[in-house]
């Protein structure tokens, strides 16, 4: 598929705008829309939640005043996208995956409503507009899917906070009438993990299915999506994984579910009927530590558990999404002790099994620590900057797009020290589909010369465009990585 091939590039939405943390009150959207349910059948069944946009035509402008119809309208906080589109075609990545963008209480991961762009970036036809600009940059868009939960502004549970035991949409939820929340709502619900902002969903009922299901559907065909990155995938009900595959199979040929795992083995989600793919956060860990410990014995021995040739490897032939950070972790400029293995740590990002997302901000180096409270991994820039950190990215990038052997090639441990590794990425086949690539680090500050059979006597080193000669031994400079396409 598509992704496999692909460099992603992630935005928080709300934070990348300066939206507000705090939205309106849910019963008003200042956009001219009011939020309505319309009229049920029998337990919610049949009931479509609807937005109805008040009259904003002709007709309704005529009767303001000269002064109001004169107004200035101020471009949408979402269309700030479009003007980061050169950087992120420059930078190489060629698919972006939006943090929430539906209509919340205040994160975006506590929504309100799943068919309406959050009033603080904008409208549907402002995000379709981005969208559209994205596509014509031959950029792919993934969207979170928050199917877990929703937020307490929901506009079915604010139903069952009024009608109680009469309302249609108590089963869209886990409630219990025999006790009380921590809101004083005069019933139990479950939330997620215990927030209880977070009111968890009842995916076996199948009219809370249909409607994410509706919803989705529009997201295609009005905003042209192609993808979704389905938040807390590991809590999502396993039969409704199934659906949505097999819903999305007909919406969009290669339509990609990537889910959001961070533990346990990860072919219990990813499989054939449920996720085409999900985040490593096995090796995120391993990525930072082995170059802060000084040991890559850590994130090589993950590598070779999940990826190597032996039979036992856990995800050999699984294509996952590999991150130095994101918008709920700290910052890897921020997380690494030396700043010099910056540029390192990418690299092994970029040319490990997977395929790699880079978080806005941090590829000219952004720091920011998970201590000082999420809207500080969340920011919104002016612009956003070019330095020798982004120039590296720029390289990989496009290296890794063009590479078989880093795209779908096996993995093996060739050389390894507490401070240096060289890995190998084969790719077999015939022609142009045969490549084999060593990727060499030295996290040292000192120069190392490495011996290993190389297998032939030369390789092009693709960061640099230079011939590297294996007679001898490799030198690899202090701090430095490369990326040797061997001769064949």
């Amino acid at each position: 598929m598509w992704f496999e091939e692909s460099v992603f590039y992630q935005i928080y939405p709300l934070g990348f705008c300066g939206a507000p943390f705090e939205n309106a009150p849910a019963e008003y959207n200042d956009q001219g829309v009011k939020v309505t349910a319309f009229s049920c059948g029998e337990n919610g069944s049949s009931c479509a939640k609807s937005t109805v946009p008040e009259e904003t035509g002709a007709a309704s402008q005529s009767q303001a005043g000269p002064e109001l119809q004169e107004k200035p309208v101020p471009a949408a906080p979402i269309k700030k996208i479009i003007d980061w589109i050169p950087h992120i075609q420059k930078l190489g990545a060629n698919a972006i995956y939006f943090s929430p963008v539906f209509e919340s209480d205040t994160h975006g991961y506590n929504t309100r409503d799943y068919g309406l762009i959050d009033r603080r970036l904008g409208t549907n036809a402002d995000f379709k507009e981005v969208v559209q600009a994205l596509h014509d940059a031959g950029i792919r868009v993934v969207l979170d899917g928050v199917f877990n939960h929703v937020g307490r502004g929901f506009w079915a549970f604010h139903d069952v906070q009024e009608k109680k035991w009469d309302s249609p949409y108590k089963d869209w939820f886990h409630i219990s009438f025999d006790g009380n929340s921590n809101y004083n709502d005069g019933f139990w619900y479950e939330g997620w993990e215990g927030c209880f902002d977070l009111v968890k969903l009842n995916l076996r009922n199948d009219a809370v299915v249909n409607h994410l299901f509706d919803k989705i559907r529009y997201w295609v065909e009005y905003f042209d999506i192609d993808g979704l990155r389905l938040d807390v995938a590991y809590c999502l009900d396993r039969e409704f994984l199934k659906k949505l595959r097999g819903f999305t199979n007909t919406l969009k040929p290669e339509f990609l579910l990537l889910g959001e795992l961070l533990h346990g083995d990860y072919k219990m989600w990813v499989n054939g009927e449920m996720c085409h793919s999900c985040t490593n956060y096995a090796c995120y860990k391993g990525l930072y530590s082995s170059f802060n410990c000084m040991n890559m014995f850590e994130i090589i021995n993950t590598l070779i558990q999940q990826f190597g040739p032996e039979n036992w490897s856990w995800f050999r032939g699984l294509h996952l999404m590999s991150f130095v950070d994101n918008h709920d972790v700290t910052r890897i400029a921020s997380n690494l002790n030396n700043p010099a293995h910056l540029p390192l740590i990418y690299t092994l990002s970029f040319c490990m099994p997977g395929f790699p997302c880079v978080y806005y901000g941090s590829e000219w180096g952004e720091k920011a620590r998970k201590e000082e409270g999420d809207p500080a991994l969340r920011p919104c820039f002016d612009a956003p900057r070019w330095t020798d950190l982004t120039d590296h990215i720029e390289r990989l990038a496009e290296i890794k797009k063009n590479s078989p052997a880093l795209n779908y090639g096996a993995f093996r441990s060739v050389l390894l020290t507490n401070h240096q590794c060289i890995f190998e990425r084969k790719c077999e086949g015939e022609g142009k589909n045969y490549e084999r690539i060593l990727v060499a680090i030295n996290a040292a500050d000192y120069e190392f010369t490495a011996h290993f059979d190389a297998g032939c006597g030369q390789a092009i080193d693709l960061l640099t465009g230079e011939v590297h000669d294996f007679g001898g031994g490799s030198v690899l400079p202090p701090y430095s990585c490369a990326i040797w396409k061997m001769e064949h």
